[in-house]
């Protein structure tokens, strides 16, 4: 009885974490709420729970950034990307509260928006985080790029990263139609008949010659029986003891007539 109980419960854990993985990029409040954009944040379902970082240097500074889908990045709660320097000062870049999705065929493009305001640059405006998820079948796992930051303008300065993933890679459905599924399948079972029947007729029965094939008697008599029905069918049969006739004329030959310049000789 206890056992039984334990494997209920592990059972309902199981079926509750599994419920919960499948609802993590429902977290992410998106800025249109439609079937599209909510289509398009589904497709990144497979990259939530991790954590993505790259490191690049720049001005003598390294910086760290941690991008995540739809979840805390960097232990920064609300924001899905986080800038930290090598003194550990922490910047939000774009939060998951304010996020837009687009997809195509093999990539889906996410906005997250509301990040902390620039110092000097861009008017003062927010920060703000455009990821790149494109397919690359050629990855096990994912790969996170900067890009560049776009901070030398007035408006709309943004920080554009790139992650490359399998996941988001396009299912490549069989291209054979059933006709072709049903010709590999006979030919396959062909094949066997064939080799486990000369096997079992040379190395169990001891047959020799053209013995060894596979019902050898029955096979000649089907070769036989269909040539018979050919030759029946295709070739034209007339009864050839019967000699051509024609309408009041006779088959016998005439009797050859006398000459008559017999009757012109004395007599």
């Amino acid at each position: 009885m206890t056992m039984l109980s334990s494997r209920a419960a592990i059972f309902l854990l199981l079926l509750a974490g599994g419920m919960q993985a499948s609802e993590n990029t429902k977290k992410c409040k998106l800025s249109t709420d439609n079937e599209r954009e909510k289509k398009a944040i589904s497709l990144l379902e497979p990259l939530t729970n991790k954590n993505f970082t790259v490191n690049i240097t720049t001005e003598g500074n390294i910086y760290k950034y941690t991008v995540r889908v739809c979840d805390d990045a960097d232990g920064v709660q609300g924001a899905a990307v986080v800038q930290r320097d090598k003194d550990g000062k922490t910047v939000r870049i774009g939060n998951y509260n304010d996020t837009e999705a687009i997809a195509g065929s093999d990539w889906v493009m996410l906005i997250y928006r509301g990040g902390e305001k620039y110092d000097s640059h861009c008017s003062k405006e927010e920060r703000k985080a455009i990821i790149m998820v494109s397919c690359n079948k050629s990855l096990n796992g994912e790969q996170l790029s900067v890009i560049q930051e776009e901070r030398d303008r007035q408006l709309n300065c943004f920080y554009l990263f790139e992650l490359d993933s399998s996941a988001l890679c396009p299912v490549v459905q069989s291209k054979l139609s059933p006709g072709s599924i049903l010709l590999i399948v006979g030919f396959s079972c062909l094949a066997v008949y064939l080799i486990g029947g000369f096997l079992y007729q040379r190395l169990v029965v001891g047959a020799k010659g053209v013995e060894q094939f596979p019902n050898y008697a029955f096979w000649s008599e089907i070769g036989n029986l269909s040539a018979d029905g050919c030759d029946f069918v295709c070739r034209s049969r007339g009864n050839k003891e019967e000699p051509p006739t024609y309408r009041g004329v006779g088959t016998e030959p005439l009797e050859e007539p006398e000459e008559r310049d017999d009757r012109l000789l004395p007599m």
